[in-house]
């Protein structure tokens, strides 16, 4: 255990999260999410919400600020007449880390392809709709 550092933060998070660079992605899906096949490093952080974590996460991880939207969520296409709920929570959270941060919404295959790209995915038990995100990291200024 360490000081400082939220226990949802496993060891091999850790370890990855210190291992990207800038630009580099990181995918946090929800229960519903592929996310074993979408690229070469999975964590399982099964039974935890996925706002909780990017919380934790965000404490330690700089979005980047060089792009117009370090975040992007997957777009229901229709498939909702609003914003999904946990929308709202995410920008909370993100506004908390990062001020004035913006959104990009991409569809979900688009957003599967991306994701397979993205350096490390996080699987959470996360049980809300249109629970998954993409995070740029960025740097220490």
């Amino acid at each position: 255990m360490l000081k400082g550092i939220s226990p949802l933060l496993t060891p091999e998070l850790l370890k990855i999260l210190a291992e990207m660079g800038h630009g580099d992605e990181l995918v946090i899906g929800d229960c519903n999410f592929p996310a074993q096949s979408m690229g070469q490093r999975c964590v399982r952080c099964d039974g935890k919400g996925g706002v909780e974590l990017l919380d934790a996460i965000l404490q330690l991880f700089p979005l980047d600020q060089f792009v117009p939207a370090p975040i992007t969520v997957m777009d229901p296409q229709g498939g909702l007449e609003s914003d999904p709920p946990i929308w709202a929570e995410l920008d909370e959270v993100c506004q908390k880390y990062q001020p004035g941060v913006k959104f990009e919404k991409i569809g979900r295959f688009d957003f599967y392809d991306r994701a397979k790209k993205a350096y490390a995915t996080v699987a959470t038990g996360e049980k809300a709709l249109y629970a998954c995100y993409i995070i740029k990291k960025g740097c220490l200024i």
